[in-house]
């Protein structure tokens, strides 16, 4: 398959390429669209052949992870585009999408065929993709958020901002949450029990309290000004990157149940 990746990688540089150069060309702006949308059908198609050759769900390993967020950024980027029509969007996504693939690609985990006994569960693949979906999500609305915030200290406007933040939030926070219990239900099939506080379990739960504390001042607060709900967003995503692949360099994580690439 490491050929075929190859293909994948500089396909996907070509067509990323593509997108920046069209879409900042007036009256062009259509081609795009269609480069980046190729883009994340290319991922999609690797993706979709990883798992027939690998005979398992390509989610075991950060690299494969990387692939799932990587497709999913390309889906937000489209529809925030053709939602909004934010230039600066679709291109933010491709460049994303195209640093997963790259680190990946020159840092890679080796794709095999194995999967520990834990893993052949009917939670492992809700579990994994939900919480994949959500990180893309909250990742676009963290960068909306820097935006905003730039935004305010040049005394524009954000409504549109706002609104973009808080929908990807509400969708995010959904999925994020869905995971959670996806991966209770995983870990009591697994392991016998539905909590043990896991260092990644931990960490996931300390991500789901971050976004919570956003949405309840968002709400509790909504007369006042969103910078500092901004903040509150950035420290959210700084936990949510701790529980995605920090959590690996903690000293407990050699004792943590949910190291699977080893």
């Amino acid at each position: 398959m490491w050929y075929l990746f190859d293909i994948v990688f500089y396909a996907i540089c070509l067509l990323s390429t593509l997108t920046n150069v069209f879409l900042y060309l007036k009256k062009y702006n259509f081609f795009s669209l269609i480069f980046f949308s190729l883009s994340t059908i290319v991922i999609a198609v690797f993706i979709a052949l990883l798992w027939i050759n690998l005979e398992r769900p390509p989610l075991r390993t950060l690299a494969e992870t990387r692939l799932w967020y990587s497709f999913f950024i390309g889906v937000i980027g489209i529809s925030l585009y053709v939602l909004y029509r934010y230039k600066w969007i679709m291109s933010y996504a491709a460049i994303m999408m195209l640093t997963f693939l790259g680190i990946t690609y020159f840092n890679p985990d080796t794709f095999n065929k194995s999967l520990m006994p834990a893993l052949h569960s009917i939670w492992f693949i809700p579990h994994v993709v939900v919480y994949i979906f959500a990180y893309a999500m909250f990742g676009m609305a963290t960068l909306l958020a820097v935006f905003g915030i730039f935004k305010l200290k040049k005394k524009q406007s954000i409504d549109r901002e706002l609104e973009m933040v808080n929908k990807l939030i509400n969708i995010g926070y959904t999925f994020l949450t869905l995971g959670l219990l996806f991966g209770a239900l995983w870990a009591k099939e697994a392991w016998g029990h539905y909590w043990t506080w896991d260092p990644k379990e931990t960490w996931a739960f300390i991500t789901w309290i971050g976004y919570l504390l956003y949405i309840h001042i968002r709400y509790k607060y909504k007369n006042d000004t969103p910078e500092r709900d901004f903040y509150i967003l950035i420290l959210a995503f700084a936990l949510l990157l701790i529980c995605w692949f920090g959590v690996n360099y903690l000293p407990s994580a050699s004792n943590s149940v949910h190291t699977y690439s080893g």
